[in-house]
């Protein structure tokens, strides 16, 4: 199934129109059906982060996992840090650990602690496709991965034909959320085997409002 911007944008125009006032600015999220895939076979399933072009639309929580040059940069940033030592706390606390995993839209990490992080919260950030973006112990200057990071999404497709992602906020101008959401399909149908002949529908939707089809 092939895409036109200006389906996408009648679709986002459709969404934002039925979708009733919220005391909170809804998240814009695109649904997309896949067809003729066995979910069954490893290779086809797939992670993707995906760069938008025009941003998320509000900034996404991000923890730094770190000691030394790497949490001292994250601090000039006015990020939250979470050091080698609290990481260890969390192994003996599954019930903290899963709030960190929740809370935070991205996780930042120096190197050296992968592994601890790997042992003491991969059981919680894997399952949610949150494992941290690694950065080299020296880093002294966090921002380009912090800002790659505010516009990025990351996609899943594991276990059902359906992959979700948001791709802004409702006060965001229509054809900003349309080219955004037209790359990730195309960042979708490229991961397709047969590419867009494998994709049945895709729908916009707000957090709280009713599915609009983009109409093919």
């Amino acid at each position: 199934m092939a895409f036109d911007r200006q389906k996408i944008v009648e679709a986002v125009k459709e969404a934002k129109a039925r979708a009733k006032p919220r005391n909170f600015t809804q998240t814009v999220e695109v649904a997309v059906n896949l067809k003729d895939i066995d979910l069954k076979k490893p290779e086809n399933r797939f992670k993707l982060e995906v760069v938008l072009p025009h941003g998320r639309g509000k900034e996404p929580k991000i923890a730094v996992i770190a000691d030394g040059a790497v949490a001292e940069a994250a601090k000039k940033l006015g990020l939250d840090v979470i050091s080698g030592e609290e990481l260890e706390e969390l192994g003996s606390n599954p019930r903290a650990a899963r709030k960190i995993a929740k809370k935070y839209d991205f996780f930042i990490a120096a190197a050296p602690l992968m592994p601890k992080i790997g042992r003491y919260l991969g059981r919680y950030l894997g399952p949610r496709n949150k494992m941290p973006v690694v950065v080299p112990p020296t880093v002294t200057d966090l921002t380009p991965f912090v800002e790659r990071l505010k516009k990025t999404v990351r996609i899943q497709l594991k276990n059902n034909p359906v992959v979700h992602a948001p791709v802004g906020t409702e006060d965001m101008d229509d054809e900003k959320l349309a080219e955004n959401i037209e790359t990730v399909l195309n960042a979708i149908i490229g991961k397709l085997e047969r590419g867009e002949n494998q994709v049945k529908s895709a729908y916009v939707k707000t957090t709280m409002g009713p599915a609009v089809k983009i109409e093919g």
